[in-house]
């Protein structure tokens, strides 16, 4: 039952948004009587808690396997795959990038955020131990700065939908990466 209300939270927000989105609206949409609902959740909060904490673990997951399932190409051939494998995982899902870039509270977001930051970091970190390890700065110092800039650019390039191409973007953050990896 709980993973059906959590499927149904996970469709009002992306139908509804934060705001719109009530205990109500879920319950209809899990097919359940509200008083059903709060047997499992106490209000509105601890449904989208449960949403976000589930569609951060799937994603986090993706994103992580996105890395691990490459870490026997070359560094440049690493970035690229990489790079166009994140797009493709943001893009299936832009209307909850949107939501927890855009519309959900930083406090709710902010925890998953970081975790997955953290969970990449540390993957890009072991690669650059192994693939550079008498580099300029950290392998942990680099993995940091190339996780969020790649991030933050993907991220507005999918939200903002700009007036160049998805191979535009990808060739630059290769060129970015391996600049500042130089």
């Amino acid at each position: 039952m709980v993973e059906r209300i959590v499927t149904a939270g996970r469709q009002v927000l992306v139908e509804h948004g934060y705001e719109r989105t009530t205990t109500n609206r879920v319950a209809d949409a899990a097919g359940i009587s509200p008083g059903s609902l709060y047997q499992y959740f106490p209000n509105k909060e601890a449904v989208l808690a449960a949403v976000v904490d589930a569609y951060s673990a799937e994603i986090a997951d993706q994103l992580a396997a996105v890395v691990t399932d490459r870490l026997d190409l070359p560094p440049l051939e690493l970035m690229r795959a990489s790079y166009d494998d994140l797009l493709d995982i943001l893009l299936a899902n832009r209307e909850y990038v949107r939501l927890m870039t855009r519309e959900l509270p930083h406090a709710r977001v902010a925890p998953h955020v970081d975790q997955l930051e953290r969970r990449v970091s540390d993957l890009v970190g072991t690669y650059l131990s192994a693939a550079r390890p008498t580099d300029r700065v950290s392998p942990s110092t680099s993995a940091w700065i190339l996780v969020r800039m790649v991030e933050h650019l993907c991220v507005q390039y999918v939200l903002d939908d700009p007036p160049f191409s998805r191979q535009t973007l990808v060739d630059e953050l290769v060129r970015l990466s391996a600049g500042h990896l130089a």
